[in-house]
């Protein structure tokens, strides 16, 4: 992109305090965008919005629970006083890293609702906090983060994998609901990335699943930042309601 793509825009990333989320965040801060990370961990937050800040971008760190109405509303009403719109949200907060792989008889149902609470309800609240300001402004993107695990089924994982197909599913009944108001859904199902969490998860993780692509490498956060900012863009202005695979071509559907 030019650099300026998402110049004067406000740009909300939630997770943003590391991983993928914090990739978003710079991605979104060099192509111009002024950038809110949010984050569980407010000083993880402040972390990005300060690396931002030290690259001579524009950023608010904030600390947020995306399972909380309040959090979330002081979130918004934040972001509002600090630029007055919002123009894009990436609803990247998840439960990943310190999961186990485990048999779907073994997940403990407080596990299960956990899950469940953050990497599903917390997008339907944060979407459901934002939609006013976008529903306002009469435009918005909202860019939803699945994962490929989703098309693979991956075994002993129910609880994650269930989670990231209940966001495809929320991404397109989202893109018919605020349709009408100039309001895009896309979602991203990124493959196995290498992030601090995923090398957290094994042994060689950099060459996990690698043969199963057509493209032999593994993948970085770095992968995944282009389709967020062109799902935001408005080069994507008339695209809703879809997902987009990004694993190096290891699922074609």
């Amino acid at each position: 992109m030019s650099g300026d793509t998402f110049k004067n825009k406000v740009v909300v990333v939630t997770g943003a305090g590391g991983g993928l989320g914090r990739t978003f965040a710079l991605a979104f801060a060099a192509e111009g965008a002024m950038v809110a990370a949010a984050d569980l961990n407010e000083a993880g937050a402040k972390e990005t919005a300060d690396l931002i800040a030290a690259e001579g971008g524009t950023a608010l760190g904030l600390g947020v629970d995306v399972t909380k109405a309040a959090s979330l509303d002081a979130l918004v009403n934040a972001v509002k006083d600090w630029r007055g719109r919002i123009d894009a949200l990436v609803n990247n907060a998840a439960i990943y890293a310190g999961l186990k792989r485990k048999g779907f008889e073994q997940i403990a149902e407080d596990e299960w609702d956990r899950v469940m609470a953050v990497n599903v309800k917390g997008a339907w609240m944060a979407t459901k906090a934002v939609a006013p300001v976008m529903r306002a402004q009469k435009s918005g993107s909202i860019v939803n983060i699945s994962s490929a695990t989703v098309m693979s089924g991956s075994p002993e994982w129910l609880h994650y994998v269930s989670s990231k197909g209940a966001i495809i599913a929320m991404t397109r009944a989202l893109a018919r609901e605020l349709g009408g108001d100039n309001i895009t859904v896309n979602a991203i199902a990124p493959g196995f990335t290498l992030t601090e969490a995923s090398l957290g998860l094994m042994e060689n993780a950099a060459e996990y699943g690698v043969t199963r692509g057509a493209l032999k490498r593994a993948s970085t956060p770095e992968d995944m930042a282009g389709a967020a900012l062109f799902l935001a863009s408005p080069q994507a202005a008339f695209m809703t309601g879809q997902t987009l695979i990004v694993d190096g071509g290891r699922q074609f559907l």
